[in-house]
């Protein structure tokens, strides 16, 4: 149906990526605010990253796609930031998620497995985050558009979020989140994955 994506991966040169590149970028990743990692290349390097970039002090955002069910542990707790959909989620837990309540059930999981702060992104319905230091979980709204390809829109929010805890760090956290949700809803409605993010310019300013 219209909205719904179907997504096919071809990892291709994703898989070449090894331990040597990693070294190599290692500059990068230590002067880096914010370092985002995902399961398109081998985890064991994704995870290698996370804690390169752990150690400089650099913030952590992992979106475990496309999810593992046996996701090695270590992600859970080099990760500052954990940020799922509802089918990673379900992949991640075995709980299927159709509502907030379950988005909650997984949050509260995800933190027992180490994690500081969840997101567990719904579509339409927007995000709902929980936090070691925030355990009532806060469902964020998205904004209501009409949809006209979604694919790529948890990338577009993803991106969105990191670009926020690099540039904003003081902004609060649900305050990120709604923000890249309004990001994410723009994406939503141009076809194409990449093709449809938004320049800042065609953003609105309050936005920034």
């Amino acid at each position: 149906s219209l909205g719904q994506n179907v997504i096919v991966i071809v990892p291709g040169a994703n898989l070449l990526l090894n331990f040597e590149d990693l070294k190599r970028a290692s500059d990068v990743i230590r002067k880096a605010k914010v370092v985002v990692c995902q399961l398109e290349i081998t985890p064991a390097v994704s995870l290698e990253a996370l804690k390169m970039a752990r150690a400089s002090g650099a913030k952590t955002l992992f979106n475990p796609a496309p999810a593992l069910a046996d996701l090695d542990p270590q992600f859970y707790t080099h990760s500052d930031i954990f940020c799922c959909n509802e089918t990673e989620a379900e992949i991640l837990t075995g709980i299927p998620v159709g509502n907030l309540e379950d988005a909650e059930k997984v949050g509260h999981m995800l933190l027992e497995r180490g994690c500081k702060l969840v997101i567990v992104t719904l579509g339409a319905e927007g995000c709902m985050m929980i936090s070691v230091e925030e355990p009532i979980p806060k469902h964020v709204p998205a904004g209501k558009v009409r949809a006209v390809d979604t694919t790529g829109a948890g990338d577009s929010f993803v991106g969105a979020l990191a670009f926020y805890l690099a540039y904003y760090p003081k902004l609060p956290m649900e305050e990120m989140i709604r923000k890249s949700n309004c990001v994410a809803s723009v994406s939503v409605q141009a076809s194409g994955t990449q093709s449809s993010y938004p320049y800042r310019k065609d953003l609105p300013r309050d936005l920034f």
